[in-house]
């Protein structure tokens, strides 16, 4: 009897909550399952906080629900528009998402894109190829177009250590400024005589099935497949994953670095083109002198929120363009500056930016002594 009341544990002690202390510690790994809750719960903050301050500038918090939702995905035109417009979104998401994973920060969409445009209207302007296949020779040119123009920035960040922010953003500006050249001088339209290419012929247009933007749309869903067997499926995305971890540590484990930056840049390169394709021959059907505005930064944050992730990345563009429909509306019927639009885009960006660190640290109780 007096042996087990000497074993009797000691009562615990009431310790008051303030009291208690806390350390900030780096987590090992988060389930993929709790990291997409903690993602959406980021991104129905940046919401909240965005509905209130269209609530504050005039719109009615009856009708958010309306013209976000109602008014854009279940109306059968905006629904159009919310897809002809996140075609080429998801392709400049794609193409900054496999850039990043090579730890390549590519600025140059923009700049790619208006070259892939310059390629498939020179292919139209000169008549290129049979008409039966002027179509498909416009995209593949286009693709071809893009990926030269970032091979410029990988090789001057592989060879000569080039900072690949400054190089690929600067081109962007020569690449606007030949454009506008262009545009101005030899390819003027000269029916019309304003700074845009002569319209392109019906059979250098994207047919039209399930609605204008039915070949964008799949052209967009096959490359994010391929894009995603070649990040999760193919030897060069096991590759990427090491070069993304640590590029020193992967280069001495035998793993071809500058190759597979090489490669990633490339793919990029030739996805931007082929968005400007997009554009180009599905959207305006010629070159026009401002098609490219806005992507290059769309492609960043689309490849940001998805974490450089294809098939993610292709959810987030069609959230992206819903936002940008449903922004237009609020424009017309609100009198919305087009920066408000902007400004939730920024916000989102930051709640989501936030949640990562929620994702990679964690708070632990220390136990008294």
């Amino acid at each position: 009897m007096t042996e087990s009341v000497l074993a009797a544990p000691a009562p615990r002690r009431f310790e008051p909550l303030a009291s208690r202390r806390y350390t900030l510690e780096i987590r090992q790994q988060m389930p993929w399952q709790q990291q997409a809750l903690v993602l959406a719960l980021a991104v129905l903050v940046g919401l909240a906080i965005s509905g209130a301050i269209l609530v504050a500038a005039g719109v009615p918090a009856g009708e958010l629900f309306q013209e976000f939702i109602v008014a854009t995905v279940f109306d059968a035109q905006s629904l159009q528009a919310v897809l002809f417009q996140a075609a080429p979104m998801i392709m400049v998401g794609l193409a900054a998402s496999i850039a990043f994973r090579a730890r390549f920060w590519n600025l140059g969409l923009e700049g790619q894109m208006v070259w892939g445009a310059i390629g498939a209207t020179a292919v139209s302007i000169f008549e290129v190829g049979p008409p039966a296949l002027r179509l498909p020779l416009m995209m593949a040119v286009a693709a071809g177009c893009g990926l030269l123009w970032a091979w410029g920035p990988a090789l001057l960040k592989l060879r000569l250590g080039v900072n690949e922010i400054i190089a690929t953003l600067m081109l962007n500006y020569v690449a606007g400024n030949f454009l506008l050249h262009l545009l101005y001088g030899a390819w003027k339209d000269p029916q019309s005589s304003f700074p845009h290419s002569p319209q392109f012929q019906a059979f250098e247009r994207l047919p039209e099935f399930f609605g204008p933007s039915g070949a964008a749309v799949a052209l967009a869903l096959l490359a994010m497949v391929l894009a995603w067997w070649f990040v999760n499926a193919s030897r060069a995305g096991l590759y990427l994953r090491f070069v993304h971890a640590n590029p020193t540590m992967a280069g001495a484990a035998g793993v071809p670095v500058a190759r597979m930056v090489l490669a990633a840049v490339l793919v990029s390169g030739a996805l931007a083109g082929i968005a400007g394709f997009l554009v180009a021959a599905g959207q305006e059907g010629r070159l026009t002198q401002a098609f490219h505005h806005g992507y290059g930064f769309s492609g960043i944050l689309i490849a940001f929120l998805a974490r450089n992730h294809p098939v993610a990345a292709t959810v987030v563009a069609v959230l992206i363009a819903l936002l940008f429909v449903a922004g237009r509306s609020l424009q017309v019927f609100y009198q919305i500056p087009f920066a408000m639009v902007q400004l939730i885009q920024a916000i989102v960006v930051i709640s989501v930016a936030s949640s990562d660190f929620f994702i990679r640290h964690r708070l632990r109780r220390i136990l008294p002594s």
